[in-house]
């Protein structure tokens, strides 16, 4: 208890309040026949509950009719025991129709919160991802919208429906027997709330040390399993496993006090509930003793001290679960709030008929602040024109293709698209003229059709199989047992990289975009397929403006125009054979592959 600050219990409790506000519209929502749901299940609620308080009553009304015809059995009131049998089923019923009824709002509301983050997380930027774990990330989605049903069903059906019953209780009780047994309801009630609010706000940082556990073994588990190869490089599996059990490890300790916090909790709300329960059966039993009271009075008293009570103990396990829910759903809000560091102007215009014009005018961006990665770089590019860009590695090459298609934004000049700046169109409309086949390809785990239809989905069978054909993968694909069917498997490793690679270039052909950006796009190929796809991108390229970033120089000595980046900026730039005329930088990268080259020609030959 004194572990928990006051001011850390005050910031805990307006962020509840904060998380409860951003939940109650789904209580409440837009559609007309979701709304109606809700006011049909508040009226069952109501019916139930009017139902729950009046079976005491009869059964009051049985017992003394009984007491005072002990030896009558014709005397037994029947209509009275049918009454009280019908009373209890059709409390029962309406509880059953209520929950039946707002079932369909509780799961939409699931929907449109799940649909909301995962739309929210799709739109924040590049360096977001990038420093968030991906494993945290769906545990926090998924905890935080089982949290909102549970909320949405919870605060409705038990929260309200105790208050309202508590309060009619406690009416009754004062109404026909005295302030005093209304008074020990009411006094009951409020030493158990506050018991139950104290003790559970002094366990919720248990929770959310087991949130924190549970999160990282998650995203240990997903990172290993995504890197499988190379855990199994280094003979590294035992290490793995050390670390996610280090995870379990501290998510265990912490399920072990919170635990034992609750069986404290729990005893003292048990000690509560029986001293209330004890105090108001003594003073019933004097009214019995004094002919105040009758037997029924006694039953109906302790009846309604029980029937009160029990959901109490219930009540003290969805505050609880209340708590853990607001617990589990704040990262989920905080994935909500977070911002991206690109924004839409705006009024920003959408790029249509684009003519594929790029210019980068004194282009300057880094990453961090103690290392600049392009400086004051400035090319154009006319539409249909083929530039290529080479360079050291780390000297800004991919940089270049990832602020042209926006995933970060320039830290000074600009970068025009048809003389339009970036900034000033929508990203959709931006990344719909540009396609890339990146260095790097990463598939997703479903079948070949579906990775190169990702291009278009829109795109029928043959236009997919045509795009399969020109990146020289159709017939190795319908050589295939399941043909188009096939699935890749995760990020597409049961593919050689070659096959990625050209299943990247087909979704791209596919894409059918304005603007090209080949970013070592056949470095993972053998000499052979390189050259077919060169080929096949050589007649893809035409009419269209083509960014090439190469590695290999041999892949790129067509080109309009290459320029030569070192350490952040343009040291030279023309065409091939003018820059080997020029005997700088390029013509050193490129006497340095060629003699590699022959040398592997030499050795091959030697082993032949």
């Amino acid at each position: 208890m004194k572990s928990f600050s006051t001011e850390n219990s005050s910031e805990s409790g307006r962020t509840d309040l904060k998380t409860v506000r951003k939940i109650l519209p789904f209580l409440w929502p837009g559609s007309t026949p979701l709304r109606l749901r809700v006011i049909s299940a508040m009226t069952f609620l109501l019916f139930a509950k009017a139902l729950n308080v009046l079976v005491p009553i009869i059964l009051k009304e049985i017992i003394d009719d009984l007491n005072s015809n002990l030896n009558l059995i014709a005397s037994i009131p029947v209509a009275l025991v049918l009454a009280y049998g019908a009373t209890r089923l059709l409390s029962q019923i309406f509880n059953e129709l209520r929950d039946a009824i707002f079932t369909r709002v509780a799961q939409r509301a699931v929907r449109l919160a799940g649909r909301g983050t995962f739309n929210h997380l799709h739109r924040l930027s590049v360096k977001f991802h990038l420093n968030r774990k991906t494993g945290g990330v769906s545990r926090a989605i998924e905890r935080g919208t089982k949290g909102i049903e549970f909320l949405l069903r919870f605060l409705l059906f038990n929260v309200l429906p105790t208050v309202i019953e508590v309060l009619l209780v406690s009416a009754i009780l004062w109404k026909f027997y005295g302030y005093l047994y209304a008074l020990i309801a009411i006094l009951t009630l409020l030493t158990y709330i506050a018991w139950t609010l104290c003790i559970t706000e002094w366990r919720i940082k248990f929770r959310r040390s087991m949130n924190e556990s549970d999160n990282e073994a998650n995203t240990r588990a997903v990172d290993s399993l995504l890197n499988f190869e190379t855990v199994k490089y280094f003979c590294n599996e035992d290490y793995e496993v050390e670390r996610y059990d280090d995870s379990l490890k501290r998510y265990e300790n912490a399920a072990v006090k919170s635990g034992a916090s609750l069986a404290f909790l729990n005893i003292g709300q048990g000690l509560i509930v029986t001293l209330g329960l004890i105090t108001a059966m003594i003073l019933a039993s004097l009214g019995v003793v004094s002919n105040t009271m009758t037997l029924g009075d006694f039953v109906l008293i302790n009846t309604y001290m029980i029937q009160l009570y029990l959901p109490l103990n219930f009540l003290g396990f969805v505050y609880r679960e209340i708590k853990r829910s607001l617990t589990d759903m704040e990262s989920m809000f905080e994935l909500l709030n977070a911002k991206s560091d690109i924004t839409i102007k705006p009024g920003a215009s959408i790029l249509r008929s684009v003519k594929g014009e790029v210019a980068f005018d004194n282009v300057s961006f880094c990453y961090d602040e103690n290392r600049n990665v392009l400086k004051d770089v400035s090319f154009k590019i006319m539409p249909g024109q083929k530039i290529a860009i080479v360079g050291p590695s780390g000297s800004g090459k991919s940089t270049i293709a990832r602020l042209l298609l926006r995933f970060y934004d320039v830290l000074g000049g600009r970068i025009l698209v048809d003389s339009q700046d970036v900034r000033d169109i929508t990203e959709g409309s931006l990344r719909t003229a540009i396609g890339i086949v990146p260095q790097d390809t990463v598939l997703f785990n479903e079948s070949i059709y579906y990775n190169i239809a990702y291009g278009c989905p829109s795109a029928t069978a043959a236009e997919v199989q045509l795009a399969a054909k020109m990146a020289y993968i159709h017939k190795f694909v319908a050589g295939l047992p399941g043909g188009y069917s096939t699935i890749v498997g995760e990020r597409g490793l049961k593919l050689s990289g070659g096959e990625k690679q050209r299943i990247a270039i087909a979704r791209t052909i596919l894409k059918n975009p304005q603007i090209l950006i080949l970013d070592e796009a056949t470095s993972a190929l053998d000499s052979q397929t390189e050259q077919e796809i060169l080929e096949a991108l050589s007649e893809i390229s035409k009419d269209r403006t083509t960014l090439s970033i190469a590695h290999r120089l041999s892949t790129i000595i067509d080109s309009d125009e290459i320029l030569v980046l070192d350490q952040g900026k343009i040291v030279e730039h023309g065409p091939h054979s003018g820059l080997i005329a020029q005997n700088g930088v390029y013509a050193s990268m490129w006497s340095t592959q060629k003699q590699v080259a022959n040398a592997r020609e030499l050795l091959k030959q030697l082993d032949n």
